[in-house]
C-alpha cells in the first residue's frame, strides 16, 4: 500500500544526560540491557517487521554506535555540527527514508509483548491520520513516572492530558515537516498542529514497556524480561 509506512527512523543522537557516567564515553543506545545494547533491542523488533529501510541518526559520541552498526543494513544519518532534535533530525534523514509515512522509534526503551510495529501498522488509517502514536497504560509503563501524555480514545482523535504514556514509537506523515521553518525542532510542534486539526491519533499497547532513560531503568528492564546475570 503506497500510504503505508515502509521505513523506520531510529532516534539515536541524544546526549543521554540522565544516564550520568554511563554515557561519558558512549551514546545511550550502546548501554547494555540483558547482555545486549539498547539499539539491538529496538532493531530486533524493527527487523521482525521487515521494513524496506532502517535509518539511525547519530550525534553524541557516535563512533561506538557507528562501529556497532557497520556492515548492517542500517543507514546512518549524521547530525553535524548541531543536534537537530526529533523533528529536525527526522527531516534531515528524509533523503534516506524515502517518501511516504514512516515509523519513528526511540531507542531507550525495552518491550515485552507483541511486536509494536506490527500493531501500529495494522491500525494505520492514512485517510484520517497524520500521526498514530503508540501509548501504554501507566500500570504497564515500568520505570516511568508522571501522569501520562495522551488520552487514548478508541477510534477518536487523541488529546493531550493525564492518561497513557507515549512509548516513543509512532507512524508519522513526513510531508508536514516542510511547514516548519526552524532547522532544529521537536516533533511536539507537529503534534500540536495535528491535534488542532484532529489528525493525531493514539493506540494502546497491550504488553509491558520499560523506560531505560535513567540508570535504574536497566535493572527494571532486565527484571521485566526475566534476565538473570550469570
Amino acid at each position: 500500500m503506497p500510504d503505508s509506512p515502509r521505513s523506520v527512523m531510529l532516534f539515536a543522537a541524544g546526549f543521554g544526560t540522565r544516564m550520568g557516567a554511563l554515557t561519558a564515553e558512549r551514546p545511550k543506545p550502546m548501554i547494555e540491557v540483558a547482555g545486549r545494547p539498547l539499539i539491538d533491542h529496538a532493531l530486533s523488533l524493527v527487523r521482525a517487521h521487515r521494513p524496506d529501510r532502517i535509518v539511525a541518526n547519530v550525534h553524541y559520541r557516535p563512533d561506538p554506535l557507528i562501529r556497532h552498526l557497520e556492515g548492517s543494513e542500517v543507514i546512518i544519518s549524521h547530525e553535524t555540527p548541531d543536534i537537530l532534535e526529533t523533528g529536525g533530525g527526522l527531516r534531515a534523514a528524509l533523503p534516506h527514508l524515502g517518501e511516504g509515512p514512516v515509523f519513528t522509534m526511540n531507542t531507550d526503551a525495552v518491550w515485552s509483548g507483541p511486536n509494536p510495529l506490527d500493531l501500529l501498522f495494522d491500525l494505520w488509517q492514512p485517510a484520517r491520520m497524520d500521526a498514530l502514536l503508540l501509548c501504554v497504560p501507566r500500570q504497564n509503563a515500568i520505570g516511568h513516572g508522571g501522569q501520562g501524555d495522551f488520552v487514548v480514545r478508541g477510534d477518536a482523535p487523541a488529546r493531550r492530558g493525564p492518561g497513557q504514556i507515549y512509548t516513543g514509537l509512532q507512524i508519522l506523515r513526513t510531508d508536514v515537516l516542510n511547514d516548519i521553518p526552524n532547522r532544529a525542532f521537536s516533533l511536539n510542534v507537529l503534534w500540536d498542529r495535528m491535534l488542532t486539526r484532529k489528525r493525531l491519533f493514539a493506540a494502546s499497547y497491550p504488553g509491558r514497556w520499560c523506560d531505560v532513560g535513567r540508570p535504574e531503568g536497566i535493572a527494571l528492564a532486565e527484571e521485566m524480561l526475566g534476565y538473570r546475570h550469570v
